[in-house]
């Protein structure tokens, strides 16, 4: 298997790859563009030393990337080489563990995604499971026992030196703030084979799982159970979390973990209910929350942005959010989110404006009567008062701020709808 790796064919794909993605350079300060450089004139080596058993991958450079209520994750950066030789094993090693993956599983996999995750949830909202055991594994990729890790891959990698590899990396350690690290436990996050044998480990509760008869969805480190009953649901927490901290060693986090009823739970940003017997899918207010203050980021009134950058960056949040979005039923918060992004647009215009004259100016070439627009520019209220105001509303009216390019959620959603 290790020569399969190693091959001509499988580390140009890999190089290619590590290319496409590009990102930052790890603890050795080489960046992608002289990945191409480096490997003419060392691959020899490097393939000689990898198959003798002596290569040593680098520490990972740790970087810290913010999460929701102010915490921090941790990515473990590898060097660009390493990401092409764990690039090489993944694309090996996928294929052969995507076979044995669960039904359930839908992250970091070909042809799987989190919207199939959700509508196989809807499945079993509408079959009646509507109390669901939403269990938070602690630091998931932090804490992963790598000896039991080691054991599982053994189970199908037969090749020891493919195996031995995949150990270095675990054990490369890390350099945060100038200082070596060591890793006894835990999947750094950040390289290409992290989410792979993220799926190798869980896979072991997806089957545990399925011997149960649960119904289940897993994302990555997400996962939900859905039960017919609420204390159904409370023996299944108490079970399923026995069997994951005795015999996987990992650790559930009881105060994230919940029993609750559908409406309660946050799965993939996404919440769900049920009407006429249907599994439903709603925004959760989080996500709802989280996209108003992106949108007030996006139209604040002292970025300094000019207007063409303004709407093309509201452009491309507003189209990725509601493509990920789009299966919800939010028609009405669309609405009303639109109500107050438009009156946030007309905010930062008037400020633009400035000076008496210049909003003098423009009322009038907006079709304002000259007295109405002479009150108005020359008011001392507030800009989000006056951007209320029905002399703005009228002047810089819907129609217009869509005819100078700003793009907004309710027409991107239904567009979105009518192509689903």
């Amino acid at each position: 298997m290790l020569e399969q790796i190693l091959s001509p064919a499988n580390l140009n794909a890999a190089y290619r790859r590590v290319l496409r993605n590009k990102g930052a350079g790890g603890v050795d300060e080489m960046e992608v563009e002289s990945l191409k450089d480096y490997l003419i004139d060392q691959k020899e080596v490097l393939i000689a030393s990898i198959l003798a058993g002596n290569y040593r991958p680098n520490p990972v450079r740790r970087v810290l990337i913010p999460k929701e209520e102010g915490k921090q994750r941790q990515l473990g950066i590898p060097t660009v080489v390493d990401r092409v030789i764990q690039q090489a094993i993944a694309q090996i090693l996928s294929p052969i563990y995507d076979k044995q993956f669960s039904p359930h599983s839908y992250g970091f996999r070909p042809k799987r995604s989190s919207h199939q995750a959700l509508q196989r949830c809807q499945q079993y909202i509408t079959e009646g499971y509507e109390n669901v055991v939403d269990l938070d594994l602690e630091k998931f990729f932090d804490t992963v026992n790598q000896s039991k890790l080691i054991e599982v891959l053994s189970k199908t990698i037969r090749d020891g030196r493919v195996v031995s590899l995949i150990h270095k990396y675990l054990q490369a350690g890390v350099i945060a703030a100038n200082k070596f690290e060591t890793t006894t436990t835990g999947v750094p996050q950040g390289g290409p084979l992290s989410p792979l044998l993220s799926n190798i480990m869980l896979n072991e509760l997806d089957r545990e799982l399925e011997s149960r008869g649960h119904r289940f969805v897993r994302y990555a480190d997400d996962l939900v159970i859905f039960c017919k009953s609420q204390r159904g649901a409370a023996r299944t927490m108490e079970s399923v979390t026995r069997y994951i901290e005795r015999r996987l060693y990992l650790k559930v986090n009881r105060q994230k973990s919940t029993v609750s009823y559908i409406t309660k739970v946050k799965f993939l940003g996404y919440s769900f209910y049920k009407i006429k017997g249907e599994g439903r899918l709603r925004i959760h207010p989080k996500s709802v929350e989280k996209m108003h203050n992106k949108l007030r980021e996006l139209t604040s009134r002292s970025n300094g942005w000019g207007n063409a950058r303004r709407k093309e960056s509201l452009r491309l949040y507003i189209t990725g959010w509601i493509n990920y979005f789009r299966y919800a039923d939010m028609k009405k918060l669309l609405l009303k989110t639109d109500e107050w992004y438009r009156r946030r647009l007309r905010m930062v215009l008037w400020k633009q404006w400035k000076l008496v004259r210049t909003r003098y100016r423009h009322l009038m070439k907006l079709g304002i009567n000259r007295s109405k627009a002479w009150e108005h520019a020359n008011s001392r209220l507030g800009y989000w008062h006056l951007a209320g105001s029905w002399v703005l509303q009228v002047s810089v009216s819907n129609e217009k701020l869509s005819e100078a390019g700003y793009l907004f959620l309710t027409d991107c959603y239904l567009a979105a709808r009518k192509l689903n």
